[in-house]
């Protein structure tokens, strides 16, 4: 007797994999988890669901999968994503993010697996024309990590005209927060997004925190983004699924709040609502940081029926807070 048809989630023991498996779940789905562990956790993902350790880009490993579980959609997150790092070691990121994901499309086309919903970045506007971005403005990275991943967009598009699958491309923008039921979050120990940094310099699990650069072409000298809620992100990737099943065409589209926020103002935000004053050293500029990436997101919601439940910042940062009290306090 076969297995009932699952989704394949790629690195589904991290951050964000581990957050659309709850999601999945939720929906009535069956997921599988393949991921080195390499920045995930076994144990965030839940009982019940298969976890297999390995590569995305282990065709071996991932074509056996596809054979045994049927499956019928791969949600692909598995991936390097710290830009200063992509401009030190470039050809560890085009290995782990491109190398390996055009393995893991190539297995899904040899199989027939015909739905892939791909992990994207707002890194591959680099500079924008304007903000906010729509997806019509030219793709122009700046740092190996985005350009890594647009080169996986590319192969995506080359791929669906050739073969029977359909894709969607998401390209996040920042992504913070946790799971509102505390049952998932941001545990890596070295992770460098802004909110994770901020709550662990109020909860004293850090000494203060860094700002890099203040001259910046913004109003207070500091980056701005677009922080999205890591269920909201979740959900829009149910939605992608949702719009791929339908026979939908093949897209990219972009997932933030069309609401951007400065590295000042979040530090701020995160000292009000821990009631914290930590110390923050303003330092210099680090390498492949555009000025400002604020989304805008009127595709996702018109064309993949996407709503947002989480768009306040205020909110997105006590989820942090929450989920880094659970932590052990030794992380850094």
């Amino acid at each position: 007797m076969s297995e009932p048809r699952h989704i394949l989630v790629s690195g589904g023991a991290g951050y964000i994999g581990s957050h659309m498996v709850l999601a999945l779940l939720e929906a009535g789905e069956r997921p599988i988890v393949v991921d080195d562990l390499s920045t995930g956790f076994r144990s965030a993902v839940p009982a019940g669901v298969p976890l297999f350790e390995g590569s995305s880009g282990d065709a071996a490993l991932i074509g056996g999968l596809i054979a045994r579980y049927q499956i019928e959609a791969i949600i692909h997150f598995a991936a390097s994503i710290v830009v200063p790092d992509s401009v030190l070691h470039p050809l560890a990121y085009y290995a782990n993010n491109t190398v390996n994901a055009r393995a893991l499309i190539a297995c899904a086309v040899e199989h027939g697996v015909p739905h892939i919903v791909f992990s994207s970045t707002a890194a591959v506007y680099g500079e924008p024309d304007r903000v906010p971005i729509d997806e019509q403005q030219p793709t122009a990275p700046i740092n190996p990590y985005g350009r890594s991943k647009l080169m996986v967009e590319w192969i995506l598009e080359d791929t669906a005209k050739a073969h029977p699958i359909s894709y969607a491309a998401l390209r996040y923008f920042n992504v913070a927060g946790a799971d509102p039921q505390g049952r998932a979050g941001q545990s890596a120990r070295n992770a460098t997004h802004l909110i994770k940094i901020a709550v662990q310099a109020a909860l004293g699990k850090r000494a203060g925190m860094d700002v890099f650069g203040t001259d910046y072409p913004t109003p207070d000298g500091s980056c701005i983004r677009d922080y999205v809620h890591v269920a909201d992100l979740a959900q829009a990737h149910l939605d992608a699924l949702r719009y791929l099943r339908g026979g939908k065409p093949s897209l990219a589209c972009n997932i933030g709040y069309q609401q951007g926020f400065s590295v000042l103002e979040v530090i701020d935000t995160v000292k009000r609502v821990s009631g914290v004053d930590f110390e923050v050293r303003l330092r210099e500029r680090r390498a492949g940081d555009p000025a400002s990436l604020v989304a805008s997101n009127q595709r996702a919601i018109s064309r993949l029926g996407w709503t947002p439940r989480y768009n306040d910042l205020e909110t997105i940062v006590r989820h942090a807070l929450d989920w880094e009290r659970r932590l052990p306090s030794a992380i850094d």
